[in-house]
């Protein structure tokens, strides 16, 4: 009986030994998880930094590559060509319509999407795969900020990435101080030709557009990135006209 007893206490002992040498694995694998909130208010996290990474939208290439990951991008989408270096990563259709095959195949063991530029089935379906999917989209200059330091988060490259971010900030608090006291400018900010759009002044370009010493004629516009017609911009009667360098794609994410 004494040595029934004795042996169930070992076996007790080391059961508790192996759930606590468990816990504290799992402890430390958590504790090393790179965790980080996307524009969905979605909570993100890897057990590891990402080495593979899918950016599906021209703005999420490029703010990956500010985040100083650009040597971990194994794919794009059409018009991401800044940095120059982009131009020669495969890409896998537009921001509108993904190769999903083309993609899975590469396996990027993250993918960085638009929140309103991406196909929200299509991104389902690679969740759905099991591919973990971190959606950005900033709104304001902080949002930019904050989107480099959170990708280089997940990609581990944090120093490269915080010194980005913080430099933009300076930059545009810079910005932002030069115009202050200047008597605005009337600006019209071109989006597209055809049909012709705007934006108004809850859009990044918008905001960025005020701290550079501008007003935008069509900043009350109630919808994010306005339709509008030519009337409508010779009425407004603008001191400058600025047209994005991309105004003439057919993808602006």
């Amino acid at each position: 009986m004494f040595i029934l007893v004795n042996k169930s206490s070992y076996l007790v002992r080391g059961a508790l030994g192996l759930a606590l040498l468990l816990l504290s694995s799992v402890s430390h694998a958590h504790d090393h998880s790179r965790c980080a909130v996307d524009d969905r208010d979605r909570e993100i996290c890897l057990y590891n930094a990402a080495q593979r990474i899918a950016t599906l939208s021209p703005g999420a290439t490029e703010l990956t590559f500010a985040a100083g990951a650009g040597d971990q991008v194994v794919s794009v989408v059409s018009y991401s060509d800044y940095p120059s270096e982009a131009t020669q990563i495969t890409s896998v259709g537009s921001h509108t319509r993904i190769d999903l095959e083309a993609l899975v195949g590469l396996a990027p063991d993250l993918v960085i999407g638009w929140v309103t530029g991406n196909p929200a089935e299509q991104l389902e379906t690679l969740e759905a795969l099991g591919m973990p999917v971190f959606y950005i989209e900033p709104r304001d200059v902080e949002g930019v900020a904050s989107a480099i330091e959170r990708l280089a988060r997940l990609a581990g490259t944090e120093a490269a990435g915080q010194a980005v971010a913080d430099n933009f900030r300076q930059t545009m608090d810079e910005i932002d101080a030069r115009y202050a006291d200047r008597e605005p400018v009337a600006t019209f900010y071109q989006v597209w030709d055809e049909p012709l759009m705007s934006v108004n002044d809850q859009h990044l370009i918008g905001q960025v557009v005020e701290m550079c010493g501008g007003e935008n004629v069509f900043g009350e516009q109630a919808r994010l990135v306005p339709r509008i017609d030519d009337e409508a911009v010779l009425a407004a009667n603008p001191e400058a006209i600025v047209a994005g360098a991309w105004a003439k794609r057919t993808d602006t994410g």
